[in-house]
């Protein structure tokens, strides 16, 4: 699949045409340009194919990089800051960069008894470019690759004019494939980082996307997703269900992602289905909800975003009524026995926590197991709990490893299964998948004061994944303790698809205890002197910084403009 020509000269011209200067000498001088290869809808076909998966979630685009690919390393920091996974290794600071502030143990007393260093101050100590340069700089990466991404799309959208020969549905299929990937790259961005760039300029000719000084605050990087997710449903919308469009669709989505469970080449109607459950996304993961210590509301001092009102929560609804529906095709990627995205081993953070503790670079861990519900499936068939494979590491010791291996039917159903290194049989979700669309809904639904029917979608989804535990609807739950099933689901249902940090974040348990954050009733396994002990209430005061600020590298090599310098920073850290 990646072995035609095209699809790597979308790489190696366009690695230059985004935010991350510092690979401008990357290329090839000798290579054929974009105007003389891409001639036709074909050839259109496979540099927009490539410039899309290649160019933006390839690993290739960066210094160092733990790991085969995009999902390998940014999903870990999520997952890692979501306290979903443990590590020893160094590599990108992956051992460092989850350290909470300190716990407070079920006897009272705090571990350490001297507070560790502030994440925000290891985040700045390690955002030089010579850190980045060293493998070490954790904020470096997931900018690079999005910026990536979107000039990619900038030059693909400067191009499309250039091919004569398409048609009218040809035309609008390529542009809202262009516009869909924008507001993708916008969202990790805006919600990742405090600032960001609005780079919407390319040069077919040159194969370059035009960057600018000007830094604009997250909210305003979350607009713009908005603004390009919705132009490429208004565009999918005009489409009728022609040849033209089933043709192009067909050949942006690569071959090996289609006919997979989940992947596919969608219908007009399926992928604008796709577009709201990111516009809901984008809502809900950008907003405070706080749920410290089993309580809903409470106030978070000193965070970047706003408290969700009934309005969002009515927006949630509404998007996610129209969002992704039970056998809609969604964007994801597989691995492959030759020419693969990623390794089959190594391309996502489930992959790189499958087999025996030791030998791994990510451990699950009990904050993560200690959400599923009594009798999940999920639970016993995904994972290990052998006293041989217990691993020690501090705040992160574990009992549980995920098996590599797939998994059996149970009844009519197969139990979801979390790590599979068989080429091609695990799927990697890129944007949003039907679980995420469903939990979102249920949310909104719950915090609306419709607890049964939002208990009602989260049964849905646990049969769904195949975890076979009680029904929650019609059990006289409180508004609280619905919320309370809804938090468990998406700990465990979305595991390792890069949305742990951003949940963690707004229900506040990533902030300061002092400022009305925390995590509490926590299990962690500590080895102390006198052996290994289990806690089973244990707080954590993560106090995590809880949008980054902009690379050092973007900022040397691409100053702010026009007073913009104060935005790119976290005030609030």
């Amino acid at each position: 699949m990646y072995k035609n020509k095209l699809l790597f000269l979308s790489l190696t011209l366009l690695i230059i045409a985004t935010s991350c200067k510092k690979q401008l000498n990357v290329g090839n001088p000798n290579s054929p340009t974009l105007v003389q290869d891409v001639t036709n809808e074909s050839s259109l076909a496979q540099f927009a194919q490539g410039a899309s998966y290649w160019d933006g979630f390839n690993n290739a685009n960066a210094y160092n990089w733990l790991g085969s690919g995009y999902f390998s390393l940014n999903y870990s920091y999520s997952e890692l800051l979501g306290d979903m996974v443990g590590s020893t290794d160094a590599n990108e600071s992956v051992n460092t960069v989850n350290i909470p502030l300190y716990t407070i143990l079920d006897d009272g007393s705090h571990y350490p008894t001297s507070n560790n260093e502030a994440q925000s101050t290891l985040l700045r100590t390690i955002n030089t470019r010579a850190e980045t340069a060293a493998g070490y700089n954790v904020v470096y990466y997931q900018w690079c690759n999005m910026y990536i991404l979107n000039g990619a799309m900038n030059v693909l959208l400067a191009e499309i004019p250039n091919i004569k020969t398409l048609t009218a549905d040809e035309i609008s299929t390529f542009e809202a494939w262009a516009y869909f990937w924008k507001g993708y790259a916008y969202s990790v961005i805006g919600s990742q980082y405090t600032a960001g760039l609005i780079v919407d300029t390319g040069s077919a000719v040159s194969a370059t996307s035009t960057t600018n000084g000007n830094y604009q605050g997250r909210a305003a990087i979350i607009t713009a997703s908005n603004t390009w997710l919705n132009k490429a449903a208004t565009v999918l919308g005009g489409l009728s269900a022609s040849a033209d469009y089933s043709t192009v669709i067909g050949q942006l989505v690569p071959a090996a992602f289609q006919g997979t469970p989940h992947g596919g080449a969608p219908t007009t109607t399926q992928w604008i289905h796709n577009i709201n459950t990111l516009l809901a996304r984008n809502i809900l993961v950008n907003k405070l909800n706080p749920f410290v210590n089993q309580t809903l509301g409470g106030t978070i001092a000193k965070a970047s975003i706003p408290v969700m009102a009934s309005a969002d929560w009515q927006n949630v609804q509404t998007l996610t009524a129209s969002g992704i529906q039970t056998g809609d095709p969604v964007f994801t990627a597989t691995s492959t026995a030759t020419a693969s995205l990623y390794g089959v081993k190594s391309g996502n953070i489930t992959l790189m926590a499958a087999g025996p503790n030791g030998d791994l670079v990510f451990q699950p861990g009990l904050r993560l197991t200690q959400n599923y519900n009594a009798g999940d499936l999920r639970l016993s068939y995904d994972y290990t709990a052998s006293a041989s494979d217990t691993f020690y590491n501090d705040y992160f010791s574990t009992v549980y490893s995920l098996i590599n291996a797939p998994n059996a039917s149970h009844g009519d159903t197969v139990v979801y299964n979390y790590s599979d290194q068989t080429p091609g049989a695990y799927e990697t979700f890129i944007a949003g998948s039907w679980e995420e669309n469903t939990l979102m809904q249920a949310e909104a639904d719950i915090m609306l004061g419709s607890s049964e029917t939002g208990l009602g979608l989260i049964d849905a989804e646990r049969v769904y994944q195949g975890a076979h535990v009680a029904a929650t609807a019609g059990t006289g739950l409180t508004q609280t303790q619905a919320y309370n099933q809804l938090v468990r689901e998406r700990r465990v249902a979305l595991f390792g698809r890069g949305l742990s940090f951003w949940d963690s974040r707004r229900w506040g348990w990533t902030y300061d205890i002092s400022n009305g954050g925390g995590s509490y009733g926590n299990q962690m396994l500590l080895y102390t002197s006198s052996g290994p002990v289990m806690y089973k209430n244990v707080t954590f005061d993560y106090n995590f910084m809880d949008y980054w600020d902009v690379p050092a590298d973007e900022l040397e090599l691409n100053p702010p403009t026009g007073g913009t310098a104060s935005v790119t920073t976290n005030p609030n850290y």
